[in-house]
Protein backbone atom coordinates (compact mmCIF):
# COMPACT_ATOMS: atom_id res chain seq x y z
CA UNK A 1 0.00 0.00 0.00
CA UNK A 2 0.79 3.49 -0.77
CA UNK A 3 1.17 6.52 1.72
CA UNK A 4 -1.68 9.13 0.16
CA UNK A 5 0.51 12.09 -0.74
CA UNK A 6 -1.16 15.80 -0.47
CA UNK A 7 -0.67 17.19 -4.01
CA UNK A 8 -1.25 20.42 -3.15
CA UNK A 9 1.10 20.50 -0.07
CA UNK A 10 3.95 18.46 -2.51
CA UNK A 11 3.39 21.19 -5.16
CA UNK A 12 3.81 24.00 -2.52
CA UNK A 13 7.58 22.59 -1.36
CA UNK A 14 8.21 22.29 -5.00
CA UNK A 15 7.86 25.52 -6.02
CA UNK A 16 9.77 27.04 -2.68
CA UNK A 17 12.69 24.81 -3.55
CA UNK A 18 12.78 25.95 -7.02
CA UNK A 19 12.62 29.72 -6.43
CA UNK A 20 15.74 29.19 -4.15
CA UNK A 21 17.67 28.04 -7.22
CA UNK A 22 15.94 30.72 -9.20
CA UNK A 23 17.75 32.74 -6.91
CA UNK A 24 20.74 31.21 -7.42
CA UNK A 25 20.38 31.22 -11.13
CA UNK A 26 19.94 34.92 -10.71
CA UNK A 27 22.93 35.22 -8.88
CA UNK A 28 25.34 33.64 -11.33
CA UNK A 29 23.50 36.04 -13.77
CA UNK A 30 25.18 38.91 -11.85
CA UNK A 31 28.35 37.34 -11.35
CA UNK A 32 28.57 37.00 -15.32
CA UNK A 33 29.52 39.79 -18.90
CA UNK A 34 26.34 40.71 -20.42
CA UNK A 35 26.13 38.31 -23.11
CA UNK A 36 25.33 35.53 -20.68
CA UNK A 37 23.07 37.39 -18.15
CA UNK A 38 20.93 37.84 -21.27
CA UNK A 39 21.10 34.41 -21.41
CA UNK A 40 20.62 33.76 -17.98
CA UNK A 41 17.68 35.70 -18.06
CA UNK A 42 16.62 33.25 -21.32
CA UNK A 43 17.25 30.38 -19.31
CA UNK A 44 14.82 31.60 -16.26
CA UNK A 45 11.89 33.02 -18.44
CA UNK A 46 12.09 30.01 -20.75
CA UNK A 47 12.02 27.77 -17.49
CA UNK A 48 8.79 29.27 -16.08
CA UNK A 49 7.47 28.96 -19.57
CA UNK A 50 7.85 25.01 -18.91
CA UNK A 51 6.55 25.24 -15.47
CA UNK A 52 3.54 26.67 -16.58
CA UNK A 53 3.23 23.90 -19.44
CA UNK A 54 4.05 21.07 -17.27
CA UNK A 55 1.77 21.58 -14.77
CA UNK A 56 4.57 19.58 -12.58
CA UNK A 57 6.76 22.22 -11.70
CA UNK A 58 10.09 22.33 -13.90
CA UNK A 59 13.07 19.93 -13.27
CA UNK A 60 15.74 22.40 -11.90
CA UNK A 61 19.48 22.30 -13.37
CA UNK A 62 22.25 21.69 -10.98
CA UNK A 63 24.19 25.15 -10.65
CA UNK A 64 27.44 23.43 -12.58
CA UNK A 65 25.27 22.48 -15.26
CA UNK A 66 23.17 26.11 -15.52
CA UNK A 67 26.75 27.60 -15.77
CA UNK A 68 28.12 25.23 -18.66
CA UNK A 69 25.26 25.83 -20.52
CA UNK A 70 25.74 29.68 -20.29
CA UNK A 71 28.97 29.64 -21.11
CA UNK A 72 28.89 26.89 -24.47
CA UNK A 73 25.19 29.32 -25.29
CA UNK A 74 27.85 32.79 -25.05
CA UNK A 75 30.18 30.87 -27.38
CA UNK A 76 27.47 30.23 -29.89
CA UNK A 77 25.94 33.53 -29.54
CA UNK A 78 29.60 35.35 -30.01
CA UNK A 79 30.36 33.12 -33.01
CA UNK A 80 26.53 33.98 -34.38
CA UNK A 81 27.40 37.75 -33.96
CA UNK A 82 30.85 37.74 -35.92
CA UNK A 83 28.89 36.47 -39.24
CA UNK A 84 30.71 33.29 -39.33
CA UNK A 85 29.51 30.27 -41.53
CA UNK A 86 32.53 27.74 -39.88
CA UNK A 87 35.79 29.39 -40.97
CA UNK A 88 38.67 29.99 -38.31
CA UNK A 89 39.31 33.16 -36.39
CA UNK A 90 40.84 34.63 -39.36
CA UNK A 91 37.99 34.78 -41.82
CA UNK A 92 35.86 35.56 -38.67
CA UNK A 93 37.90 38.73 -38.42
CA UNK A 94 38.36 39.23 -42.20
CA UNK A 95 34.21 39.15 -42.43
CA UNK A 96 34.07 42.32 -40.25
CA UNK A 97 35.70 44.58 -42.84
CA UNK A 98 34.45 43.20 -46.13
CA UNK A 99 32.30 45.48 -48.37
CA UNK A 100 29.21 44.75 -49.75
CA UNK A 101 28.55 46.07 -53.40
CA UNK A 102 24.86 45.97 -54.46
CA UNK A 103 24.48 45.38 -58.09
CA UNK A 104 21.02 45.17 -59.90
CA UNK A 105 20.69 44.30 -63.64
CA UNK A 106 17.57 43.71 -65.92
CA UNK A 107 18.41 39.71 -67.34
CA UNK A 108 17.76 40.13 -70.94
CA UNK A 109 18.28 37.52 -73.71
CA UNK A 110 21.83 37.62 -72.56
CA UNK A 111 21.10 35.35 -70.09
CA UNK A 112 22.06 35.74 -65.97
CA UNK A 113 24.71 33.45 -66.29
CA UNK A 114 27.73 36.01 -67.64
CA UNK A 115 26.23 38.87 -64.68
CA UNK A 116 27.21 36.00 -61.47
CA UNK A 117 30.25 35.44 -63.37
CA UNK A 118 31.47 38.71 -63.79
CA UNK A 119 30.57 39.81 -60.31
CA UNK A 120 32.55 36.10 -59.29
CA UNK A 121 35.74 37.37 -61.28
CA UNK A 122 35.67 41.22 -59.65
CA UNK A 123 35.31 39.58 -56.25
CA UNK A 124 38.04 37.18 -56.73
CA UNK A 125 40.32 40.52 -57.90
CA UNK A 126 39.41 42.72 -55.05
CA UNK A 127 39.87 41.32 -51.67
CA UNK A 128 37.59 42.11 -48.87
CA UNK A 129 34.55 42.68 -51.58
CA UNK A 130 31.20 40.49 -51.95
CA UNK A 131 29.13 41.51 -54.58
CA UNK A 132 25.51 41.12 -54.10
CA UNK A 133 23.44 40.57 -57.27
CA UNK A 134 19.89 41.08 -58.25
CA UNK A 135 19.23 40.32 -61.31
CA UNK A 136 15.98 40.04 -63.09
CA UNK A 137 13.86 39.90 -66.13
CA UNK A 138 11.54 42.14 -64.35
CA UNK A 139 14.07 44.00 -62.26
CA UNK A 140 11.78 47.15 -61.16
CA UNK A 141 9.54 44.67 -59.62
CA UNK A 142 12.04 43.41 -57.04
CA UNK A 143 13.94 46.58 -56.73
CA UNK A 144 11.34 49.29 -56.06
CA UNK A 145 10.03 47.97 -53.43
CA UNK A 146 13.28 47.85 -51.66
CA UNK A 147 14.12 51.89 -52.61
CA UNK A 148 11.08 53.10 -51.49
CA UNK A 149 12.31 51.52 -48.23
CA UNK A 150 15.55 53.07 -48.31
CA UNK A 151 17.76 50.28 -49.87
CA UNK A 152 18.93 51.33 -53.03
CA UNK A 153 21.50 49.43 -55.24
CA UNK A 154 24.71 50.70 -55.42
CA UNK A 155 24.91 50.23 -59.45
CA UNK A 156 22.19 49.46 -62.00
CA UNK A 157 21.88 48.35 -65.79
CA UNK A 158 19.03 49.29 -67.14
CA UNK A 159 18.61 51.25 -70.26
CA UNK A 160 16.25 53.98 -71.58
CA UNK A 161 13.21 53.46 -73.23
CA UNK A 162 12.18 50.76 -70.72
CA UNK A 163 8.56 50.60 -70.49
CA UNK A 164 8.79 51.32 -66.71
CA UNK A 165 10.92 54.19 -67.57
CA UNK A 166 12.61 53.79 -64.08
CA UNK A 167 16.15 55.31 -66.07
CA UNK A 168 14.56 58.44 -67.26
CA UNK A 169 13.13 58.81 -63.88
CA UNK A 170 16.03 58.85 -62.00
CA UNK A 171 17.83 61.42 -65.08
CA UNK A 172 14.07 63.33 -64.39
CA UNK A 173 14.83 63.90 -60.88
CA UNK A 174 18.65 64.53 -61.40
CA UNK A 175 19.06 61.09 -58.87
CA UNK A 176 22.21 59.46 -60.39
CA UNK A 177 25.77 60.13 -59.62
CA UNK A 178 28.35 62.02 -61.54
CA UNK A 179 30.21 58.64 -63.40
CA UNK A 180 33.04 61.19 -65.48
CA UNK A 181 35.53 60.42 -63.41
CA UNK A 182 35.46 57.08 -64.36
CA UNK A 183 36.32 57.64 -67.57
CA UNK A 184 40.08 59.04 -66.07
CA UNK A 185 40.04 55.53 -64.34
CA UNK A 186 42.67 53.01 -65.22
CA UNK A 187 40.77 49.64 -66.04
CA UNK A 188 41.75 47.07 -63.25
CA UNK A 189 44.45 44.71 -64.32
CA UNK A 190 45.42 47.20 -67.38
CA UNK A 191 47.18 49.99 -68.62
CA UNK A 192 44.77 52.25 -70.15
CA UNK A 193 42.26 54.53 -69.06
CA UNK A 194 38.27 53.72 -69.62
CA UNK A 195 37.86 56.25 -71.94
CA UNK A 196 40.74 55.83 -74.09
CA UNK A 197 38.87 52.18 -74.09
CA UNK A 198 35.77 53.21 -74.78
CA UNK A 199 35.10 53.72 -78.95
CA UNK A 200 34.63 57.60 -79.86
CA UNK A 201 31.14 58.30 -79.70
CA UNK A 202 29.60 56.44 -76.92
CA UNK A 203 30.37 58.65 -74.32
CA UNK A 204 29.37 61.62 -76.24
CA UNK A 205 26.15 62.22 -76.83
CA UNK A 206 22.34 62.66 -74.89
CA UNK A 207 21.96 59.84 -73.48
CA UNK A 208 24.88 59.16 -71.63
CA UNK A 209 25.25 63.05 -70.92
CA UNK A 210 21.33 64.37 -70.41
CA UNK A 211 22.03 67.07 -69.20
CA UNK A 212 24.35 68.98 -71.41
CA UNK A 213 26.64 70.00 -68.55
CA UNK A 214 29.63 67.84 -70.40
CA UNK A 215 29.43 65.55 -67.88
CA UNK A 216 28.85 61.72 -67.82
CA UNK A 217 25.83 59.75 -65.71
CA UNK A 218 25.22 56.60 -67.98
CA UNK A 219 27.86 54.95 -68.94
CA UNK A 220 27.39 52.40 -72.52
CA UNK A 221 27.50 48.76 -72.08
CA UNK A 222 26.40 45.97 -74.62
CA UNK A 223 25.74 47.27 -78.09
CA UNK A 224 24.57 46.80 -81.45
CA UNK A 225 25.31 48.74 -84.99
CA UNK A 226 23.18 49.47 -88.53
CA UNK A 227 24.41 50.31 -90.98
CA UNK A 228 23.90 48.98 -94.49
CA UNK A 229 23.30 45.17 -95.70
CA UNK A 230 24.82 43.95 -99.00
CA UNK A 231 25.67 40.64 -100.94
CA UNK A 232 29.37 40.58 -100.54
CA UNK A 233 29.54 37.56 -103.03
CA UNK A 234 27.69 39.81 -105.29
CA UNK A 235 30.59 42.59 -105.12
CA UNK A 236 33.02 40.04 -105.38
CA UNK A 237 31.46 38.40 -108.55
CA UNK A 238 31.51 41.34 -110.20
CA UNK A 239 34.77 43.08 -109.30
CA UNK A 240 33.09 45.85 -107.33
CA UNK A 241 34.43 47.99 -104.32
CA UNK A 242 31.92 48.92 -101.54
CA UNK A 243 31.06 52.89 -101.87
CA UNK A 244 33.46 54.85 -99.07
CA UNK A 245 31.56 58.82 -100.34
CA UNK A 246 28.60 59.13 -101.68
CA UNK A 247 29.75 59.83 -105.26
CA UNK A 248 31.18 56.57 -105.60
CA UNK A 249 27.33 55.24 -104.69
CA UNK A 250 26.04 56.63 -107.47
CA UNK A 251 28.34 55.40 -109.71
CA UNK A 252 27.99 51.98 -108.33
CA UNK A 253 23.93 52.22 -108.62
CA UNK A 254 24.86 53.08 -112.37
CA UNK A 255 26.73 50.47 -113.05
CA UNK A 256 24.19 48.26 -110.99
CA UNK A 257 20.94 50.28 -113.52
CA UNK A 258 22.43 48.77 -116.46
CA UNK A 259 22.72 45.19 -115.38
CA UNK A 260 19.16 45.18 -114.04
CA UNK A 261 19.98 45.68 -110.46
CA UNK A 262 18.39 48.66 -107.90
CA UNK A 263 21.08 50.37 -105.82
CA UNK A 264 18.86 50.53 -102.94
CA UNK A 265 15.78 49.12 -100.91
CA UNK A 266 14.86 48.95 -97.27
CA UNK A 267 12.43 46.95 -95.51
CA UNK A 268 10.01 49.75 -93.79
CA UNK A 269 10.03 53.69 -93.69
CA UNK A 270 10.74 52.94 -89.58
CA UNK A 271 14.41 51.21 -90.60
CA UNK A 272 14.68 54.86 -91.67
CA UNK A 273 15.21 56.37 -88.46
CA UNK A 274 19.26 54.58 -88.00
CA UNK A 275 19.54 55.77 -91.66
CA UNK A 276 17.98 59.24 -91.22
CA UNK A 277 20.52 59.94 -87.77
CA UNK A 278 23.54 58.61 -89.29
CA UNK A 279 23.44 60.28 -92.70
CA UNK A 280 22.33 64.02 -90.52
CA UNK A 281 25.45 63.47 -88.44
CA UNK A 282 27.37 63.15 -91.35
CA UNK A 283 26.06 66.09 -93.28
CA UNK A 284 25.50 69.06 -90.31
CA UNK A 285 28.02 67.83 -88.01
CA UNK A 286 27.67 67.01 -83.96
CA UNK A 287 26.52 70.24 -83.05
CA UNK A 288 23.42 71.06 -85.82
CA UNK A 289 22.69 67.45 -85.30
CA UNK A 290 21.63 68.03 -81.82
CA UNK A 291 20.22 71.16 -82.74
CA UNK A 292 17.75 69.04 -85.05
CA UNK A 293 16.56 66.78 -82.31
CA UNK A 294 15.59 69.36 -80.57
CA UNK A 295 13.58 70.73 -83.27
CA UNK A 296 15.79 73.72 -83.14
CA UNK A 297 14.58 77.01 -85.14
CA UNK A 298 16.12 77.50 -88.41
CA UNK A 299 18.08 74.09 -88.25
CA UNK A 300 16.20 72.68 -91.18
CA UNK A 301 17.47 75.71 -93.44
CA UNK A 302 21.05 75.11 -92.95
CA UNK A 303 23.59 73.65 -95.68
CA UNK A 304 24.24 70.60 -93.76
CA UNK A 305 20.35 69.49 -92.79
CA UNK A 306 19.63 70.27 -96.42
CA UNK A 307 22.47 68.22 -98.04
CA UNK A 308 20.25 65.19 -95.77
CA UNK A 309 17.08 65.39 -97.93
CA UNK A 310 19.16 66.02 -100.89
CA UNK A 311 21.20 62.35 -100.72
CA UNK A 312 17.87 60.68 -99.88
CA UNK A 313 15.94 62.13 -102.82
CA UNK A 314 18.36 61.23 -105.06
CA UNK A 315 19.06 57.50 -103.21
CA UNK A 316 15.33 57.73 -103.56
CA UNK A 317 15.31 57.31 -107.49
CA UNK A 318 17.79 54.21 -107.22
CA UNK A 319 15.47 52.38 -104.75
CA UNK A 320 13.44 49.34 -106.20
CA UNK A 321 10.04 50.57 -107.46
CA UNK A 322 8.24 47.62 -105.31
CA UNK A 323 9.43 48.70 -102.17
CA UNK A 324 6.80 50.84 -101.04
CA UNK A 325 4.26 48.40 -101.53
CA UNK A 326 5.94 46.19 -99.27
CA UNK A 327 7.10 48.23 -96.97
CA UNK A 328 5.03 47.00 -94.00
CA UNK A 329 4.43 44.86 -90.81
CA UNK A 330 3.45 42.08 -93.22
CA UNK A 331 5.26 42.26 -96.33
CA UNK A 332 9.15 43.70 -95.42
CA UNK A 333 10.83 40.42 -95.27
CA UNK A 334 10.13 40.47 -99.25
CA UNK A 335 12.08 43.72 -99.58
CA UNK A 336 15.07 41.89 -97.35
CA UNK A 337 14.57 39.45 -99.79
CA UNK A 338 15.86 41.36 -102.91
CA UNK A 339 19.03 41.69 -101.44
CA UNK A 340 19.44 37.73 -101.09
CA UNK A 341 17.93 37.43 -104.79
CA UNK A 342 20.85 40.18 -106.14
CA UNK A 343 17.61 42.08 -107.28
CA UNK A 344 19.41 45.20 -104.87
CA UNK A 345 22.59 46.26 -103.22
CA UNK A 346 21.82 47.68 -100.37
CA UNK A 347 19.35 48.01 -97.26
CA UNK A 348 19.85 49.69 -93.78
CA UNK A 349 19.27 47.26 -90.98
CA UNK A 350 20.47 45.67 -87.91
CA UNK A 351 22.10 42.31 -87.39
CA UNK A 352 18.68 40.53 -86.67
CA UNK A 353 18.10 40.40 -90.21
CA UNK A 354 20.77 37.41 -90.86
CA UNK A 355 18.61 35.13 -88.22
CA UNK A 356 15.07 36.65 -89.70
CA UNK A 357 16.26 35.35 -93.64
CA UNK A 358 18.18 32.36 -91.88
CA UNK A 359 16.60 30.06 -93.71
CA UNK A 360 15.17 32.38 -97.01
CA UNK A 361 16.30 31.20 -100.60
CA UNK A 362 19.67 32.74 -102.00
CA UNK A 363 21.35 33.62 -104.57
CA UNK A 364 24.45 31.29 -105.39
CA UNK A 365 27.67 32.53 -103.32
CA UNK A 366 25.91 34.97 -101.29
CA UNK A 367 27.81 36.10 -98.29
CA UNK A 368 26.19 38.88 -96.01
CA UNK A 369 28.70 42.03 -95.81
CA UNK A 370 27.93 44.81 -93.79
CA UNK A 371 29.28 48.96 -93.93
CA UNK A 372 28.55 52.03 -92.42
CA UNK A 373 27.23 55.33 -94.33
CA UNK A 374 29.27 55.89 -97.35
CA UNK A 375 31.17 59.60 -96.02
CA UNK A 376 29.76 63.26 -97.63
CA UNK A 377 33.24 63.94 -99.39
CA UNK A 378 36.45 61.96 -99.53
CA UNK A 379 38.10 62.05 -96.05
CA UNK A 380 34.88 62.42 -94.44
CA UNK A 381 33.39 61.27 -91.02
CA UNK A 382 31.35 57.79 -91.58
CA UNK A 383 28.74 57.26 -89.19
CA UNK A 384 26.74 54.09 -88.20
CA UNK A 385 23.96 54.46 -85.67
CA UNK A 386 23.76 52.32 -83.17
CA UNK A 387 21.52 50.79 -79.91
CA UNK A 388 23.01 50.31 -76.58
CA UNK A 389 22.57 49.60 -72.84
CA UNK A 390 23.73 52.06 -70.05
CA UNK A 391 24.73 51.12 -66.60
CA UNK A 392 24.71 54.14 -63.45
CA UNK A 393 24.43 54.78 -60.36
CA UNK A 394 21.81 56.22 -58.37
CA UNK A 395 22.86 59.04 -56.12
CA UNK A 396 21.57 56.69 -52.90
CA UNK A 397 24.33 54.43 -53.41
CA UNK A 398 26.28 53.86 -50.51
CA UNK A 399 29.29 52.61 -51.81
CA UNK A 400 29.80 55.20 -54.65
CA UNK A 401 33.63 54.22 -54.76
CA UNK A 402 33.71 50.55 -54.99
CA UNK A 403 30.71 51.19 -57.65
CA UNK A 404 33.23 53.13 -60.24
CA UNK A 405 35.95 50.79 -59.43
CA UNK A 406 33.34 48.01 -60.35
CA UNK A 407 32.20 49.94 -63.71
CA UNK A 408 36.00 50.67 -64.54
CA UNK A 409 36.70 46.83 -64.17
CA UNK A 410 33.52 45.73 -66.93
CA UNK A 411 34.90 48.25 -69.76
CA UNK A 412 38.54 44.91 -68.85
CA UNK A 413 39.23 42.59 -71.36
CA UNK A 414 38.72 39.78 -68.48
CA UNK A 415 35.01 41.09 -67.91
CA UNK A 416 34.34 41.52 -71.74
CA UNK A 417 35.39 37.66 -72.48
CA UNK A 418 33.08 36.58 -70.18
CA UNK A 419 30.38 38.83 -71.38
CA UNK A 420 31.07 37.31 -74.76
CA UNK A 421 31.74 33.69 -74.25
CA UNK A 422 28.72 33.30 -71.62
CA UNK A 423 25.84 35.34 -72.85
CA UNK A 424 26.96 36.38 -76.57
CA UNK A 425 27.12 40.70 -75.57
CA UNK A 426 29.43 42.89 -77.18
CA UNK A 427 30.43 46.19 -75.41
CA UNK A 428 31.96 49.25 -77.39
CA UNK A 429 35.36 49.22 -76.29
CA UNK A 430 38.30 48.72 -78.39
CA UNK A 431 39.79 45.14 -79.57
CA UNK A 432 36.79 43.91 -79.07
CA UNK A 433 36.16 42.35 -82.06
CA UNK A 434 39.26 40.36 -81.97
CA UNK A 435 37.45 38.10 -79.48
CA UNK A 436 34.70 37.31 -81.81
CA UNK A 437 35.56 34.35 -84.29
CA UNK A 438 32.24 33.81 -85.83
CA UNK A 439 32.79 35.80 -89.08
CA UNK A 440 29.18 37.40 -89.48
CA UNK A 441 29.60 38.89 -85.79
CA UNK A 442 33.03 39.82 -86.48
CA UNK A 443 31.99 41.31 -89.76
CA UNK A 444 29.59 42.98 -87.85
CA UNK A 445 31.05 44.78 -84.44
CA UNK A 446 33.91 45.63 -86.41
CA UNK A 447 32.45 48.60 -88.23
CA UNK A 448 33.54 51.33 -85.30
CA UNK A 449 37.15 49.51 -85.45
CA UNK A 450 37.90 50.79 -89.02
CA UNK A 451 36.85 54.29 -88.15
CA UNK A 452 32.96 54.88 -88.60
CA UNK A 453 31.79 56.83 -85.66
CA UNK A 454 29.09 55.94 -83.73
CA UNK A 455 25.83 57.75 -83.61
CA UNK A 456 23.11 56.80 -81.39
CA UNK A 457 21.01 60.27 -80.38
CA UNK A 458 17.39 60.22 -80.76
CA UNK A 459 14.43 63.52 -81.73
CA UNK A 460 13.33 64.63 -77.72
CA UNK A 461 10.50 62.89 -76.29
CA UNK A 462 7.32 65.88 -76.68
CA UNK A 463 3.94 65.88 -75.08
CA UNK A 464 1.62 63.85 -77.19
CA UNK A 465 0.58 65.79 -80.45
CA UNK A 466 -2.75 64.55 -82.16
CA UNK A 467 -2.47 62.94 -85.46
CA UNK A 468 1.58 63.43 -85.24
CA UNK A 469 4.81 61.74 -84.25
CA UNK A 470 8.10 61.83 -85.76
CA UNK A 471 8.44 58.94 -87.80
CA UNK A 472 4.99 60.40 -90.01
CA UNK A 473 7.06 63.73 -90.28
CA UNK A 474 11.04 62.40 -90.41
CA UNK A 475 10.89 58.77 -92.13
CA UNK A 476 7.10 58.17 -93.69
CA UNK A 477 7.63 60.39 -96.20
CA UNK A 478 10.65 58.44 -98.04
CA UNK A 479 8.03 55.97 -99.76
CA UNK A 480 6.01 59.16 -101.30
CA UNK A 481 9.53 59.84 -102.58
CA UNK A 482 10.21 56.77 -103.89
CA UNK A 483 7.10 56.89 -105.73
CA UNK A 484 7.16 60.80 -106.74
CA UNK A 485 3.86 61.85 -105.20
CA UNK A 486 6.37 64.05 -102.67
CA UNK A 487 9.25 66.43 -103.70
CA UNK A 488 12.35 66.84 -101.83
CA UNK A 489 10.68 70.64 -101.19
CA UNK A 490 7.35 69.03 -100.13
CA UNK A 491 9.17 66.69 -97.15
CA UNK A 492 11.20 70.24 -95.85
CA UNK A 493 8.21 72.06 -95.38
CA UNK A 494 6.69 69.43 -93.80
CA UNK A 495 9.51 69.12 -91.56
CA UNK A 496 9.63 72.76 -90.72
CA UNK A 497 6.04 73.17 -89.72
CA UNK A 498 5.95 69.93 -87.88
CA UNK A 499 9.10 70.66 -86.00
CA UNK A 500 7.57 73.97 -84.57
CA UNK A 501 4.83 71.93 -83.00
CA UNK A 502 7.13 69.43 -81.71
CA UNK A 503 9.05 72.43 -80.50
CA UNK A 504 6.00 73.91 -78.48
CA UNK A 505 5.19 70.43 -76.63
CA UNK A 506 9.09 69.15 -75.80
CA UNK A 507 8.80 67.52 -71.62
Amino acid sequence: MHKKINIKKFLSEKRKKSRGKYKKAIFIKKRTRMGIEKLSDFVYSKTKRNKSLNKGGPTIMKKKKLISLLLVASMAFSLAACGSSGGDDKDADKGGDEKTLKVAAVETAYGADMWKEVCSAFEKSHEGVKVELTIDKKLEDVINPQMKSGEYPDVILRAVGAESGITETFVKDNNLVDLTDVLDMTVPGEEVTVGDKILPGFVENTITNPYGDGKTYLMPMFYGPCGLFYNAGLFEEKGWDVPTTWDEMWALGDKAKEEGIALFTYPTTGYFDAFFYALLHETAGAETFQEALKYGEGVWETDGAKKTFEIIEKLASYTEKTTPANANDNDFRKNQQLILDNKALFMPNGNWVIGEMEDAPRADGFEWGFTALPAVKEGGERASYTFFEQIWMPAEAKEQDLGKEFIAYLYSDEAAKIFFDKGGAVQPIEGMSDMITDDNTKLYYSIYDTGAVAVMDAFAATEPIEGLTTRSTFFDPVNSLVTGDKTEQDWIDQIKADSAKFHEALK
